[in-house]
């Protein structure tokens, strides 16, 4: 099964006052922490969205083997990547999509492969992160669901996709979902991690 992964990394970080894609983080950045998980993965191919401060996010993150695709829409909200991201994607031989926010660096590889492993396991069945009682993202959604994804709008991107579809889900048990949004959560993030 061939599975792509897309990071949404479009957003304009209203609440962090900077470009979160861009912080500085070990020798990398926090966006590129979450695309060297996306790599760690046995996905068939990582791709980003981007948006707001795209060349100077895609110049940060030229080393890596990845696609990037321009959301022109990103200021209208989360979902307008999710369907930038399934426009590139749809005509490719892909037999899903996985999920990722490009501010959530807790979510490590080994995470993204069970998630893939449970997919391929449950082939028509989507395979979503549970949070307390809803579900979110990453989530992996088969392509029969590929043209509901082109219909989203607004910013709560998948969310309401996927809690509307309970009965189709396999939920994964819980991860470090944490996403950083403010200076004192990358500052959190900071201290929580030693770098070599």
């Amino acid at each position: 099964m061939n599975i792509a992964i897309l990071i949404l990394a479009a957003g304009n970080s209203s609440r962090m006052g900077v470009a979160k894609q861009l912080l500085p983080i070990g020798k990398t950045t926090l966006l590129g922490v979450t695309i060297e998980n996306a790599l760690q993965s046995n996905a068939n191919q990582v791709s980003c969205i981007l948006g707001a401060n795209a060349e100077a996010v895609r110049t940060s993150i030229s080393k890596y083997n990845i696609e990037s695709i321009f959301n022109p829409n990103y200021e209208s909200g989360l979902s307008s990547s999710i369907v930038s991201g399934i426009q590139y994607i749809i005509n490719q031989n892909f037999d899903a999509v996985l999920i990722l926010l490009g501010d959530q660096p807790l979510i490590k590889g080994k995470y993204l492969n069970e998630m893939i492993n449970t997919y391929k396991n449950n082939g028509t069945k989507i395979i979503a992160s549970t949070y307390d009682n809803t579900f979110g993202v990453p989530t992996i959604i088969p392509k029969t669901y590929f043209n509901q994804l082109l219909k989203l709008k607004g910013d709560k991107g998948a969310k309401d996709f996927l809690n509307t579809r309970k009965e189709d889900i396999i939920p994964l048990k819980k991860t470090n979902l944490m996403d950083i949004d403010t200076k004192k959560e990358y500052q959190d993030y900071l201290n929580s991690i030693n770098f070599e």
